[in-house]
């Protein structure tokens, strides 16, 4: 019978290295001892493969693209996050897995400092490529090194620069950028597979069998990863599509202040629903003017309902609940069925004086809608898919795409422990500080495994619907970025999920359920076009 290991190595082996009966995909054999003692670094005996010579030692930049080495700022992963032990990690792991490569690190906090190192390293001629490493979300690097020509390896930092990541791996696919690969994986064994394809580049197919490598990389990666798609039994009640665009004719969705994009006059067109936009002044005045009794009913609520309390003062809660309280209030004032809050603006403005989180998790768990960041796309999607469902909850998230265990990481700071509707089963929950920047309340839903999920955004303006759907499998608990964090296994071409990011940008909503008839039905009814992206 073929040893494990030699079958490992036939489907590590892409075709342009095989036609050359050299192996530069990933680790030699003989580094992978001396990498995997590094502190917590565990290299998959998978990923080894037979020893290699290259034809030329090449010296690759490592960028880290971050605001500063010890986080100053509240940003994704969190502030004071120091991504020293994690560059030192990523550092080591490089130099002692890719014989024949030389690494220099750098930091780079945007564009303009990406263009200067651009242009001294055309000056000097000494760097045969990049290894790109998002760290912080919106740290632009990436783009400006890619114009050089050279190799570019694009790497993300999970739950630190996944954000942007996603939007501009997605920009530079739809580019057909030839010079561009990428790696998204907690991994640095993963990287340092991906970084020794570096090597393909002085060999025969150049960019391309530079390319074509990591891509290997990333499908040999998660081809180990089986999963079993059958869900539990999840029957959901909808409206049939004429009552649903019937009853979408009477609803109301308020902003606080301005939203992610000018679509008001599509959606009332397309769908009947109604955006109104409000000053924060309203909302404030309303949490100013909250009953501080029902206030405090509500907090001892949420004291013996919740798990855990963790880092979360009275005082905090009881402003959490106040806002709570308001924004029910102005729902009531308006008569409208949905909110948005553009609660970082609002909150770190001075606007507002507190966080919405909670209050969005107590109007999700009644029915209504309370949705995050003033994302106006995303929460006329809300407003269409809860109509649609009788009530159940969607979840407004920024995913992480984890090519080790083939998984989409759907992550935010505020979610229902109600998924299946508000008369449903509840799941447990544990109130915390709102990550990024440690302060307020927020959330995190333990939500339930095991079922089927519909994520989509839709799009008025450009009569578009984005649909995809995944299989609950995890909840996963991590100190970096958001609070809830739903892992799922996605239905379809998981490669295809990079690349609608740029046109989207990165929140999607998600739902339990399967729920591709009545969407798809929606869409035919609307005359609109479904995006699958996987």
């Amino acid at each position: 019978m073929e040893s494990k290991i030699e079958k490992t190595k036939e489907l590590l082996t892409c075709g342009c290295c095989s036609h050359s009966r050299r192996n530069f995909l990933i680790n030699c054999a003989k580094c992978i001892g001396v990498a995997g003692a590094f502190s917590g670094l565990v290299i998959p005996t998978f990923l080894t493969t037979q020893s290699c010579t290259p034809k030329k030692n090449m010296t690759i930049r490592v960028v880290f693209a971050l605001h500063t080495p010890v986080q100053e700022v509240p940003d994704w992963p969190n502030i004071g996050f120091d991504f020293n032990p994690v560059m030192e990690k990523i550092m080591n792991a490089l130099t002692a897995g890719c014989p024949g490569i030389t690494f220099v690190q750098s930091m780079i906090d945007g564009a303009e400092n990406a263009e200067k190192l651009k242009e001294s390293d055309q000056e000097a001629g000494n760097i045969d490529g990049y290894l790109v490493v998002q760290s912080n979300c919106w740290n632009h690097a990436v783009v400006q090194l890619c114009a050089t020509g050279k190799p570019v390896l694009y790497a993300d930092f999970p739950y630190g620069g996944s954000g942007g990541f996603l939007v501009y791996t997605a920009q530079l696919l739809r580019q057909q950028v030839p010079n561009l690969t990428y790696i998204a994986s907690d991994n640095p064994a993963h990287i340092v597979a991906a970084a020794n394809c570096f090597l393909l580049a002085y060999e025969a197919g150049g960019l391309k069998a530079f390319v074509d490598g990591v891509t290997k990389v990333r499908h040999n990666i998660f081809a180990g990863v089986n999963v079993d798609l059958k869900c539990m039994d999840d029957p959901c009640d909808v409206l049939a599509t004429g009552d649903l665009l019937k009853e979408l004719q009477s609803k109301k969705m308020l902003e606080y202040e301005s939203g992610w994009a000018d679509v008001g006059q599509q959606t009332k067109e397309s769908l009947g629903i109604e955006i109104i936009r409000r000053p924060f002044a309203e909302l404030n005045d309303l949490w100013e003017k909250a009953n501080k009794e029902q206030s405090m009913a509500i907090v001892n609520r949420w004291k013996n309902s919740a798990e855990k309390i963790i880092g979360v003062p009275d005082e905090t809660l009881e402003q959490s609940a106040r806002m709570y309280l308001a924004m029910k209030q102005t729902l009531k004032n308006h008569d409208a069925c949905a909110i948005t809050v553009n609660c970082l603006g609002g909150f770190y403005g001075g606007h507002i004086n507190a966080y919405p989180c909670l209050g969005f998790h107590e109007l999700l768990n009644e029915g209504l809608i309370g949705a995050c960041e003033c994302d106006t796309l995303s929460t006329l999607t809300m407003v269409a898919m809860t109509t649609m469902t009788k009530g159940r909850p969607g979840y407004i998230s920024d995913p992480v795409m984890d090519v080790a265990s083939k998984q989409i990481i759907y992550a935010h700071c505020v979610a229902s422990n109600k998924p299946f509707g508000p008369q449903k089963a509840t799941n447990p929950f544990t109130i915390m500080t709102h990550s990024e920047d440690r302060k307020g309340a927020s959330l995190r839903s333990m939500l339930p495994l095991g079922y089927m999920t519909t994520t989509l955004e839709m799009h008025p303006g450009r009569k578009e619907i984005l649909f995809h759907q995944a299989k609950a499998v995890g909840n996963v608990i991590d100190d970096r970025a958001c609070r809830t964090k739903l892992a799922a296994a996605p239905v379809g071409d998981f490669e295809k999920l990079f690349t609608e990011w740029d046109k989207w940008g990165w929140h999607r909503v998600t739902y339990y359920g399967d729920l591709k008839e009545p969407v798809f039905a929606l869409a035919g009814a609307l005359g609109w076009k479904i995006i699958e992206e996987a």
